[in-house]
């Protein structure tokens, strides 16, 4: 991993403390250009009652305004996890170069994982995604989140 890669991942997991801190499941996203931050998110699904409220959908929408056009070439998407079908879908629609994202998702990742959206070539467009950037202190946050719900019994 890159000192770039590193930086950016952090970025992303401090996005993710703010989903946490928020009572969401702590997944956060930035997307980079030119060595600049372009947008980032969090989920905020349960602040606002929104299931399209994942962290790379809003990263992705901020970038876009940033960059006032959808088109997000020569940009990467750095996430904190694996990302499912619909930011997978996001991702081939922005025409995004580059996924790195820290944690796997064995239930819903849509990268490489259950489902492979970003690599299908009937698609017209196929970003390069690295997996595993910080694989361990994402994959820990969490754990550790989901940990907590259950202790409350909210699950």
């Amino acid at each position: 991993m890159g000192d770039h890669d590193a930086r950016f991942m952090e970025e992303a997991l401090a996005e993710a403390q703010a989903a946490r801190a928020q009572g969401d499941v702590p997944v956060g996203a930035v997307v980079v250009r030119g060595g600049a931050i372009m947008g980032r998110g969090h989920n905020r699904r349960e602040a606002d009652a929104d299931p399209t409220a994942h962290a790379e959908i809003l990263a992705i929408r901020q970038a876009a305004r940033s960059r006032g056009t959808w088109y997000l070439d020569g940009a990467t998407l750095y996430v904190t996890l694996e990302p499912c079908a619909m930011c997978a879908g996001a991702i081939v629609l922005a025409r995004i170069d580059r996924v790195v994202y820290g944690a796997s998702d064995p239930k819903a990742g849509a990268c490489g994982g259950v489902l492979d959206i970003t690599g299908d070539t009937r698609l017209n467009h196929q970003p390069i995604v690295q997996a595993g950037p910080m694989r361990e202190e994402c994959s820990e946050l969490i754990r550790n989140f989901f940990r907590d719900v259950r202790a409350r019994g909210k699950m």
